[in-house]
């Protein structure tokens, strides 16, 4: 096996943490960027110099372009990039602090955006090279309490298959995976909670407070998703969307046969607004 070399955000925790793992381990480089110093150094004394770190905050839009411009020039040839970084926010629309909606959409959406953003020259410079977008069964199907993460992740799929199609002449192939719920960190570190309103109890709205008040189990394995993950850069044509998880596959495919349904009566009554010939 050839190595590559992979530049991942947000190694520290979950799958961006399994991710380099598993890379490492099988003889490929890493550069993978972390919020907090030191929460990786396990990985970098155990691995050395096939591991490159980068501290990086994705909300600060400048330093995104800063991190990836060393690790290209620190590292050569990057082969795959994968944007990970985020966290979910969950709770009632009007739940939100104004500083926790600019926050979740900085991180998630905007971070996600510029991270992509700052490879591409690297990319189209050196030939070509892959873009995997981790995204979420929440980018495709919505829940109540989730609207904000929606947000964040229906934005993040929109400007990532549009991508796909922009940069597809320079040899850059775009990816979306589309997990469901992991056994991951995600509903520690990854997970926070707006303060509940009052009016919101016993509502569809509620249900996320499940999150914080209960141990509720999910069917995906963090080991098995970055696995596939990986398998997926292997692949001669990229696939535009891997979806990851049972539950995700019922409630993606559930979603899009609901908007069909809504969509195609309407067929006729759409076509009376196009102006007469």
């Amino acid at each position: 096996m050839t190595m590559q070399t992979w530049f991942i955000t947000g190694v520290n925790s979950g799958f961006g943490r399994e991710l380099a793992e598993q890379l490492l381990s099988r003889g490929d480089r890493v550069a993978g960027t972390v919020r907090r110093e030191g929460s990786v150094d396990d990985l970098h004394a155990k691995y050395g110099d096939r591991f490159w770190i980068g501290h990086l905050d994705v909300t600060d839009l400048r330093r995104v372009r800063e991190v990836a411009d060393a690790a290209f020039r620190d590292l050569g040839r990057i082969d795959v990039v994968v944007i990970n970084a985020g966290y979910g926010l969950f709770g009632a629309a009007e739940e939100f602090t104004d500083e926790q909606v600019v926050h979740q959409i900085n991180t998630n959406l905007l971070g996600s955006m510029q991270t992509a953003r700052a490879v591409l020259p690297h990319l189209r410079a050196q030939g070509g090279g892959r873009v995997i977008q981790i995204s979420s069964v929440a980018g495709l199907a919505a829940y109540a309490g989730a609207s904000l993460y929606h947000a964040s992740k229906w934005g993040v799929e929109g400007f990532t298959e549009a991508l796909a199609q922009e940069v597809a002449p320079f040899g850059i192939e775009v990816t979306l995976v589309e997990p469901g719920g992991a056994r991951t960190s995600f509903t520690g570190s990854s997970l926070r909670l707006s303060e509940p309103l009052a009016a919101y109890d016993g509502t569809p709205a509620a249900m996320v407070r499940a999150f914080r008040d209960t141990q509720i189990t999910v069917p995906g394995d963090p080991v098995k998703v970055a696995a596939k993950v990986i398998d997926s850069a292997a692949q001669k044509v990229a696939p535009m969307r891997v979806i990851l998880g049972s539950d995700s596959y019922q409630e993606v495919t559930a979603a899009l046969r609901r908007r069909l349904a809504q969509v195609e009566p309407q067929h006729a009554s759409a076509a009376e607004t196009d102006a007469d010939s």
